[in-house]
């Protein structure tokens, strides 16, 4: 059996590869180097006003970990191995001072045998170089485009410019015996019906040809259900086996995410236990098929390809994607503990996510990330480290990319939430400039095709019929009712209104003398509410001015945008619901992000503190909710008022006749304007009600709530927040229709 020996490690840093640190300092590992140096100089928050930027120095210097250790004592037949997942992101390995390794790469993990280089006492060290850039200038996310390293941390519109280097995760000394398996993958297939699995684990190992085997496959209630035992032959695949009536795994809002406990023993002589390695499994069908309606475009002749398949298709069923883009929850990666992702991941099933989108800019998560999405349903839609960037077809990133795709493909294909394989972000767009013909997007196609072959790649997003965009509340003259409401899109796979962090957030990462009013070229701009993306991003002060005039504090200004932010949301994923069955997804920009942004688009603020779009996007994707389909946030007193009521239902249950009550509330009164009922609504199926239409009366406030009641359900019910503009002579309201029982 294997024995973990753990490793303390110290780096220094030098200007050239052959130099020598002028000192050492502890390192924690995983971390990185930055964190190790601010750690040691008593560098001030790096979160905190531009602190960030007392780190750019770091960028272009080489660094060196060190450790020692004694020999271990060493049984007949078991060698010492040195085992790191992760070392960002260019490297060479000495073992006193013989080099034993060099790598590019961050997400191919290293596994080498140190034993025919031991001496009795060891230094291991680890030369780290410098982050790889393309070019001197300009310092921007094309530095990076000529390599596996993820582009976010050369400067985005809610990321500082921070390029992490160092150990990332978990590294440490093993001894192990001479034969042993390294790897098991559980090859499977369902049958049509679904009622049959048939699994053919596939052995990755050393020596073990002709090493006897046990297998078993345990259910949840700890029962066998599947068992083989035998010689292990040349081949090092084991017999195909049938499982029966197989529990399938699914998104938790459609069903059980059920997993399986696969068991491997490995045999050695004389009948003693070698090895053992126990892993989860779930069994499901995953298949991206074309949207309803989508073989009918292009409609005129002549006839060219139509949009790309974006409907998921889980153990037969259509199921609507609602969820989020993902980016890596912390800009130094090595800090990202197993802890932090639970409760990211616990806060979306909450918000009735089935779905991330791990994004293209960003790491490949650790393992402890697919781990829970698997155990808590959670679909993923995986991309491979390239973004926004036209990437090579030079032979040497090619050979970089294969290495990285083929190591992140074996490790993450035995997760049954992997959903979907992707290339990219944004990389058919006119900034990247690659096509269907890039021989990067060709090595990865065959790559997914040849590791996980029955899961779903497309080449980038967004693909033809897809949607990114847009990502603030007004914009070219409309409102995002009228953009969505105009819309007509397979699915909406990137979209954003943003919103202010709470007063807490912005007090801990801005100046007091800085922090009213907001003002460019502050703490403000460095903490991405000015100059971000375009105009002024993601504070965007002309649009809220628009609504609410000039704010006369900053509490009044964070409740004004926020406002913004969640009925900007809540209109997207309501009408992209609304659109289904063409339309099969909505994935905001963004779920969460990795330092905290004075504004930007995302639901929950660093480290985790949910901005009140959370909740508004929560019950926008409720299973089964009421939903009003508006057409403008701003109303005049006297203006005849109207929304389209509608219910929209997810669950593949049919639901009886629902009475839906329509209110408005003033301020001072609430105003019966219309009662639905419903009659049948169809599982899986959205229904269209009548448009409730009202004179608007005289209010004293500037605001007015329509709210939805489902009579006896009230978790069905929904309210949206609008603005009113009254006149200065008071008059009185007149109903244009009232539907009654």
């Amino acid at each position: 059996m294997e024995k973990m020996i753990s490793l303390t490690w110290t780096v220094g840093y030098m200007e050239q590869k052959d130099g020598t640190p002028d000192k050492y300092i502890p390192a924690t590992v995983p971390g990185a180097v930055q964190l190790d140096i601010a750690r040691a100089e008593n560098y001030p928050a790096l979160y905190f006003a531009d602190n960030y930027k007392k780190l750019n120095w770091t960028e272009d210097l080489y660094y060196t970990y060190k450790t020692e250790f004694a020999k271990p004592a060493l049984s007949t037949g078991e060698k010492l191995y040195f085992i790191s997942k992760g070392i960002d992101y260019q490297f060479e390995i000495y073992l006193n001072d013989y080099l034993i390794h060099a790598q590019e790469g961050m997400f191919s993990p290293t596994d080498i045998d140190l034993t025919p280089y031991l001496e009795p006492d060891n230094e291991l060290k680890i030369i780290v170089f410098p982050a790889p850039k393309k070019h001197r200038a300009p310092a921007d996310r094309t530095q990076a485009s000529h390599v596996v390293k993820p582009a976010v941390s050369y400067l985005w519109d809610w990321h500082p410019r921070l390029i992490p280097l160092g150990i990332w995760d978990d590294t440490y000394l093993e001894i192990r015996p001479c034969t042993y398996v390294r790897d098991i993958n559980l090859n499977y297939r369902l049958s049509e019906d679904l009622t049959k699995v048939y699994i053919t684990p596939e052995i990755e190992g050393k020596n073990v040809t002709g090493y006897f085997y046990k297998w078993h496959l345990v259910d949840q209630n700890e029962q066998t259900c599947l068992e083989s035992a035998g010689k292990l032959t040349p081949t090092l695949s084991l017999p195909e086996m049938t499982l029966e009536n197989p529990a399938l795994w699914w998104p938790h809002d459609h069903g059980e995410p059920y997993l399986y406990q696969s068991v491997f023993e490995l045999i050695g002589p004389e009948g003693k236990l070698q090895q053992r390695i126990t892993q989860k499994i779930g069994f499901r069908r995953i298949q991206l098929v074309m949207n309803e309606g989508s073989w009918s475009e292009p409609k005129e002749f002549p006839k060219s390809r139509s949009v790309s398949p974006a409907q998921f298709e889980i153990n037969g069923r259509r199921i609507f994607a609602k969820g989020s883009n993902w980016v890596n929850p912390e800009i130094f990666p090595g800090t990202i503990t197993m802890e932090r992702y639970t409760h990211l991941i616990d806060k979306a099933v909450e918000a009735n996510f089935n779905i991330f989108r791990i994004w293209g800019g960003g790491i490949i998560n650790k393992e402890a990330f697919y781990e829970l999405c698997d155990e808590k349903g959670i679909m993923v839609w995986q991309e491979f480290p390239l973004a926004c960037n036209n990437y090579p077809d030079d032979p040497h990133y090619l050979s970089v990319l294969k290495q990285e795709a083929t190591s992140i493909l074996k490790r993450l294909r035995k997760h049954a939430s992997i959903c979907l394989w992707c290339g990219g972000n944004e990389l058919f767009n006119n900034w990247s400039g690659m096509t269907d013909q890039s021989l990067p997007l060709r090595l990865l196609n065959s790559l997914c095709l040849e590791y996980d072959p029955l899961v779903p790649f497309n080449p980038t997003s967004p693909v033809m019929g897809m949607a990114h965009g847009h990502y603030v509340f007004y914009d070219e003259g409309k409102e995002v009712f009228q953009t969505m409401n105009q819309s007509h899109n397979t699915a909406y796979t990137e979209f954003g209104i943003p919103g202010i962090s709470s007063r807490q957030v912005l007090e801990e990462i801005i100046p007091a003398d800085e922090l009213w009013p907001p003002r460019p070229n502050s703490a403000w701009e460095e903490h991405h509410a000015y100059g971000a993306w375009h105009g002024q991003t993601w504070l965007c002060e002309d649009i809220l001015e628009k609504y609410f005039g000039k704010p006369k504090s900053l509490d009044e200004l964070i409740e004004q945008s926020q406002l913004l932010q969640c009925e900007g949301y809540k209109a997207i994923f309501e009408e992209a619901r609304r659109q289904k069955p063409y339309c099969a997804m909505a994935l905001n920009w963004c779920y969460n992000e990795p330092w905290p942004s004075a504004a930007n688009n995302s639901l929950l603020v660093y480290p985790a503190v949910p901005k009140p779009a959370y909740y508004a996007v929560g019950q926008s994707c409720r299973p089964v909710c009421s939903s009003a389909r508006l057409s403008k946030l701003v109303w005049q007193e006297e203006e005849c008022f109207f929304a389209e009521i509608w219910m929209l239902n997810d669950k593949f249950e049919d639901m009886d006749d629902r009475k839906v009550i329509v209110h408005l509330d003033t301020g001072n009164e609430r105003i019966v304007i219309l009662k639905w009922h419903t009659g049948l609504i169809k599982n899986n199926t959205n229904l269209a009600g009548p448009t409730a239409r009202y004179k608007l009366p005289h209010m004293s406030g500037d605001r007015f709530k329509l709210i939805l009641e489902v009579e006896n359900y009230p978790e069905y019910n929904s309210e949206y927040t609008l603005l009113y503009r009254a006149h200065k002579k008071k008059k009185g309201g007149t109903a244009m229709m009232n539907v009654t029982d």
